[in-house]
């Protein structure tokens, strides 16, 4: 793979004195709200009026957050003048910062117009696919018609798909005769939205894709299989053509039926809004952004979020648990780390939450973690005998 495109040093700097700014003033209000909340509750304190708090705490108060804002505009404005003047960052290391930041705090880098928010693109060695026919033949110049797109996870990127020294996507290419594309985008934005706008350029993709497309194939490493499901509803919802060129669905390690570890900071948000006391740091609990929310269900869709699997597609599910092969059928399986393996397979004691994909197209991979599911020979393997039809 190529190296990424360099960008911007200033707009990185822009973009974390941003942050820094609104984390300053966003624990300023905390600290104010738990002065008010503790001097309600305590008769010490005697009587206190709703709002911020009075006297000469709350000029405190006002004053931290009003000069921090200042020196914040100062300091992205003096940023944006030096922009010219600055050198330019490729090492690979700066996209894996960007990609956990965007997990995190995606969908708040969005609202406030953070420089370093990701945008969705289709990208090759991270160098980002121009939709249009000319210049895709020009950049794919042996793009043949049967397409594999890759849709990495939580908090991760598009080149993290070669991982020690294998990439599925170029492996299958090889071996398979598949074009593979990689999607980039902020993980941090609800899976509903990113499913969506996913859909929505793979209908830009196909049409001005360099020969016809023959078959699609999708292959999503843990959230990146949710993001693959929810676009296929909004295809087919909103008629997209490429829709019905989608052949094969691929998750790996993907949270199908949700993650428990999502579920367990629900609970945290939960404990912290008992006590007046704790109850500021509920939001500190809800800086988990909207994708990492959603993974407390496995939300898909707006509505259900267990909805049947389309027909029509083939769908496939491997999980992987970090123990060794298990002694007997009724064993419970560990989970990859993230992933429970009933979740990654879709399986659950309720008929109506459970997923319908054929035996033959599951599988467990034992002895290794939810990233080793981008690197598994053994993984591999599974991949190639299930897309080589």
């Amino acid at each position: 793979m190529t190296k990424p495109r360099a960008r911007s040093t200033a707009n990185d700097l822009r973009g974390a004195s941003k942050l820094m700014i609104d984390a300053v003033t966003g624990v300023t209000g905390i600290v104010e709200e738990m002065h008010r909340n503790i001097a309600r509750v305590s008769p010490i304190f005697g009587s206190v009026p709703p709002g911020g708090a009075r006297g000469i705490s709350g000029m405190v108060y006002r004053s931290v957050r009003g000069v921090t804002e200042l020196v914040g505009g100062g300091l992205d404005l003096a940023l944006s003048q030096l922009g010219p003047l600055m050198g330019a960052n490729t090492m690979a290391q700066r996209e894996t910062l960007l990609a956990a930041l965007n997990g995190v705090l995606g969908d708040y880098m969005v609202v406030t117009a953070n420089p370093l928010t990701i945008t969705m693109q289709f990208r090759q060695g991270g160098e980002p696919l121009v939709l249009e026919r000319d210049t895709l033949r020009a950049a794919m110049p042996n793009a043949n018609g049967r397409l594999l797109v890759l849709v990495h996870g939580l908090c991760m990127n598009d080149l993290q798909w070669l991982r020690e020294d294998h990439d599925h996507g170029a492996a299958l290419a090889k071996d398979l005769g598949f074009t593979p594309v990689y999607l980039n985008y902020n993980t941090g934005l609800p899976i509903t939205a990113n499913g969506a706008e996913f859909a929505a350029r793979l209908e830009e993709l196909v049409k001005a894709w360099p020969v016809p497309v023959k078959e699609i194939t999708i292959i999503g490493h843990s959230m990146g299989g949710l993001v693959a499901r929810s676009a296929c509803e909004a295809g087919a919802h909103e008629r997209h053509t490429w829709r019905r060129k989608l052949r094969n669905v691929v998750f790996l390690g993907s949270p199908l039926l949700g993650a428990p570890l999502e579920r367990a900071g629900g609970w945290l948000d939960m404990l912290l809004g008992v006590s007046p006391y704790t109850a500021p740091f509920a939001r500190l609990g809800n800086i988990r952004s909207a994708g990492v929310k959603d993974l407390r269900h496995g939300t898909v869709s707006t509505g259900e979020p267990h909805k049947t699997l389309a027909r029509g597609v083939r769908w496939f599910a491997l999980a992987a648990s970090n123990q060794p092969a298990p002694d007997g059928p009724r064993q419970r399986l560990k989970s990859d780390g993230l992933v429970p393996v009933e979740s990654a397979l879709g399986h659950h004691k309720d008929a109506a939450r459970r997923l319908s994909i054929a035996k033959s197209r599951q599988a467990v991979v034992f002895g290794i973690d939810h990233f080793d599911l981008l690197s598994s020979s053994a993984v591999y393997e599974k991949l190639h005998g299930w897309l080589k039809d």
